[in-house]
């Protein structure tokens, strides 16, 4: 029964899951778990700047984009809040 418990666990934060089941985005909670990580851990990256996949902030809500966490789970590269923006040109 342990085993089985497990592989459910696995299974509910499967990209395939994921992108059957998910909204446009979800809780920091659950795209830690998805991750590997804790809560605490997940909202500590959120913080700094530093989640592996981009995040919205409305109001005191923080909110990850499903589409960017299935990238990164699905190619291993983080795709930090900042990491794609262009550089900026001198005016």
């Amino acid at each position: 029964m342990h085993t089985q418990s497990i592989e459910l666990q696995g299974t509910q934060y499967s990209p395939t899951r994921i992108r059957a089941t998910w909204d446009g985005t979800g809780s920091v909670e659950d795209a830690s778990k998805a991750l590997g990580f804790s809560r605490a851990k997940g909202y500590d990256l959120v913080r700094r700047g530093e989640f592996p996949c981009r995040v919205l902030r409305v109001g005191r809500t923080t909110r990850v984009v499903t589409a960017s966490l299935l990238r990164v789970l699905e190619s291993g590269e983080p795709e930090y809040n900042g990491a794609r923006r262009a550089p900026s040109t001198p005016a």
